[in-house]
């Protein structure tokens, strides 16, 4: 007779099916990515090509991000109503409208539109995937799997901004004509078809949530993916599951989330806090609009490029660093780390900038101006920055809003949360020109400021979650 299997032995049957389900699920990290980062290396091209103020090039950039919130408001719901395979493939054919529409633009109001409708699919990837992944995650690796979304967030960004740099260097430059025709800045919105086709084909392959199984009633499919994916005692997690999901809602129903704190239960408050902070310490800023910031600074804008680059890879590596740890010694601490990091370096950077000067360019334009020595300081003050965010609030902040609500808030609240989260992200990318000309000392100190007031925020509020069932959240 063969010995009975060890308990300790289940994690590892189901660790590879789990860990390429979740892989999948997070290439919508990626849409997210690339689709937040490609308009780096367009960003002075679309200026001189539309004619257009600091004040309209910011709402140009950031125009994604309020159809970002609007996606993210009501993806949970509608995955709740459709499932979460078919909003993933839904946000994966709206990226794709708008990757072809974005090359095609003949003015920033068209450009606009295209960008508002991919950011459509991409607040609704951006909320489906850490949603799902949590879903479909054994608790004890549920932390790592996670932060697969946020490798995937800054995989897309490393791609997106190596596509710029190489369509720009074979054009000579942004705005100059590819070999085969069309601006190469064309080329950067339009590149962002591929993924998009490469997410639906994945999103198709992926068994849907045993969560949304169990919901609709089909039982044998949810004990199937259980079984596959997560293991332990099958029966027990689908009675677990029943008992959270009964009642829960298919639409964005805020009763749910009434409480005692102004007018909202204290872990959806935390949820806001945590998607506010991640935005406000200012990351998509170096991610927007670093090109032309070193550019400004006395870099050529090839060179200018491959410093974004560079800074995109190490993002990846220290988002590793964070898959690593997540599991080990918890969400809070990196998060506490993260935010110590960042008060430090951007502290650093708001000091360079201060010592800038002031000078004319060639054809009129005003330059700000660092030493050299000066100038590879706030380099290397920018990349710990982006080591601080990358190994702390970039992924630990997904894994957290995936798994923090319970069942039957889950989909109301991670709509809330995501929303706020892409509403942050507004705020910061269109207001970054503004408060670049009255000085980069003051922009990289206010986000300082907040970084500061995320520690406190995580040392008062945050639990951790290591381990936990979802069930007993």
């Amino acid at each position: 007779m063969a010995a009975p299997a060890s308990p300790l032995a289940e994690p590892h049957d189901t660790r590879g099916a789990a860990i390429m389900v979740a892989a999948a699920a997070a290439v919508g990290g990626f849409l997210f990515g690339y689709d937040t980062a490609v308009i780096n290396g367009t960003v002075d091209a679309l200026r001189d090509t539309f004619h257009l103020n600091p004040v309209a090039l910011g709402l140009v950039v950031s125009a994604a991000l309020l159809g970002c919130a609007v996606g993210a408001w009501f993806a949970g719901p509608l995955a709740d109503r459709l499932g979460r395979v078919r909003v993933m493939v839904i946000a994966a054919a709206l990226f794709l409208v708008s990757a072809i529409g974005s090359g095609l633009a003949f003015s920033a109001v068209d450009l606009t539109f295209w960008r508002v409708i991919g950011g459509f699919g991409v607040g609704a990837a951006s909320v489906i995937a850490p949603a799902y992944i949590a879903e479909v995650s054994p608790a004890h690796m549920r932390g790592r799997l996670g932060s697969l979304q946020q490798l995937a967030i800054v995989s897309g960004i490393f791609v997106a901004l190596l596509v710029d740099y190489l369509l720009a260097d074979a054009a000579g430059g942004a705005m100059q004509p590819m070999p085969w025709g069309g601006a190469a800045w064309r080329w950067m919105f339009a590149s962002a078809a591929v993924p998009a086709v490469i997410y639906a084909v994945l999103a198709l392959q992926i068994p849907e949530s045993p969560r949304y199984l169990v919901r609709r009633g089909r039982l044998a499919e949810a004990r199937a993916v259980i079984k596959r994916l997560i293991g332990g005692d099958v029966e027990k997690r689908i009675t677990d599951i029943k008992r959270t999901v009964a009642g829960t809602q298919e639409k964005v129903n805020l009763g749910v989330l009434k409480g005692p704190r102004l007018g909202l239960l204290p872990i959806v408050w935390v949820g806001i806090l945590l998607s506010v902070f991640q935005q406000f310490v200012g990351i998509n800023v170096i991610f927007y609009y670093s090109s032309t910031l070193w550019a400004s600074v006395g870099f050529s804008e090839s060179d200018s490029l491959l410093i974004t680059v560079i800074t995109s890879v190490t993002n990846i590596v220290t988002t590793l660093i964070a898959i690593a740890l997540v599991d080990k010694i918890g969400r809070r601490p990196l998060l506490l780390i993260g935010a110590a990091g960042m008060v430090l370096t951007l502290g650093v950077m708001a000091w360079c900038f201060s010592t800038a000067t002031q000078t004319v360019g060639p054809t009129g334009e005003e330059l700000t101006t660092l030493s050299p020595a000066i100038g590879k300081v706030a380099l290397v003050a920018a990349n710990l920055y982006v080591v601080a965010f990358g190994m702390s609030w970039g992924p630990v902040v997904w894994v957290l809003l995936g798994e923090m609500f319970n069942n039957r808030i889950r989909a109301t609240a991670l709509a809330v949360a995501a929303a706020a989260q892409w509403i942050a992200n507004w705020l910061i990318s269109t207001t970054f020109p503004a408060l670049a000309s009255i000085g980069l000392t003051f922009a990289y100190g206010l986000y300082a400021l907040f970084a500061l007031l995320a520690f406190f925020f995580v040392m008062r509020s945050v639990r951790e979650t290591k381990g936990r069932e979802l069930e007993s959240m």
